[in-house]
């Protein structure tokens, strides 16, 4: 998902997003740990689309204080 596309969302779908994204971020952890992950490069393709939704959360928060 891309940051244009997250700016269009609200800070609820966007707080709904990021505590999905952790979840699986923690069940591709713990496939990780039992050797049962089929790709691992979408572990860093999570932790980033988790950046990328604390990014734009943290922009709204500021323009909100402004």
């Amino acid at each position: 998902m891309t940051a244009t596309e997250l700016k269009k969302l609200s800070a609820s779908e966007l707080e709904k997003k990021l505590a999905d994204l952790k979840e699986e971020l923690f069940n591709l952890r713990f496939q990780l740990a039992i050797n049962q992950l089929e790709n691992p490069m979408r572990i860093s393709a999570v932790k980033k689309d988790i950046a990328r939704v604390s990014t734009v959360l943290r922009q709204l928060e500021l323009e909100n204080k402004a």
